[in-house]
């Protein structure tokens, strides 16, 4: 459903062209779960935005189900890919209630039928009637994420990207979108990339994970592998030591003074 083939994804900056990817290639199959896991700026967000067609390719190539994103894709191969993004609290228009919100993809991609579609989209994601005239500053962190995720699934996509779905909100209700999230990919069988710098979140969701430094792919591997800690780059093991949390010994091992 998904390939990334040698992308290379480039910005401009004071000091001259930046690469925030280099030559990232992965292969994701339909109904599959992917995740993309890595240090902040390791470009993991970026990579799922060329996906979308919001950041454009210095060099490589990416498509889904064949077909090529960005602005020369059609309104359908458009609908077909979603994304939720990290901040529950900035993705949503302040002044937009939840009902406008949800009602603006669908009239963007000329979907009838919309006040049904907005009733069940809510009722999907676990939010009742109550919800669909309130505005974003009137819910939680959590009702914030469960609208983000309605308004993207709303249009019937077959591909949904999250960048870091839970990052920003509290532990009890990560579990809850986290939850959410896996009963959503079993009933409709959606093709899913998970970007985070949790490997609980990525074990949770993902069958297979690509781990990103400095804008490079340095592993892939399944999620078995990770749970049994049989990881190749040393990067790689680094970061499960972290998601870990402190031990003097663990520190030790990859040896940072315990003493910071």
């Amino acid at each position: 459903m998904i390939e990334v083939d040698a992308a290379t994804i480039r910005f401009r900056s004071k000091t001259g062209p930046f690469d925030a990817v280099r030559g990232a290639s992965f292969k994701v199959g339909a109904g599959e779960v992917f995740g993309l896991v890595g240090e902040s700026g390791s470009g993991k967000s970026t990579l799922l935005r060329a996906l979308t067609g919001l950041v454009p390719l210095a060099h490589g190539r990416v498509s889904i189900d064949g077909r090529e994103p960005g602005a020369a894709a059609g309104r359908g191969s458009r609908r077909d890919v979603q994304m939720v993004f990290q901040d529950p609290y900035g993705s949503l228009h302040p002044r937009f209630t939840i009902d406008q919100t949800l009602r603006e993809p669908l009239a963007i991609n000329r979907l009838d039928r919309q006040n049904e579609r907005i009733a069940a989209a809510l009722h999907e994601v676990g939010l009742g009637p109550a919800f669909r005239f309130r505005y974003p500053h009137q819910l939680s962190g959590g009702q914030r994420q469960r609208v983000a995720i309605a308004r993207a699934l709303i249009v019937e996509p077959r591909v949904l990207l999250l960048d870091e779905p839970t990052s920003a909100l509290d532990v009890s209700v990560q579990a809850e979108i986290l939850n959410l999230l896996r009963r959503l990919h079993r009933e409709r069988g959606l093709t899913m990339i998970v970007v985070s710098h949790n490997f609980a979140v990525i074990g949770f969701l993902c069958s297979r994970v690509a781990v990103m430094r400095n804008g490079e792919i340095v592993e892939q591997l399944g999620v078995e592998a990770i749970r049994a800690q049989q990881v190749q780059h040393d990067y790689t093991r680094s970061l499960l030591l972290a998601t870990g949390g402190y031990r003097r010994k663990a520190v030790e091992t990859i040896g940072v003074d315990a003493a910071l």
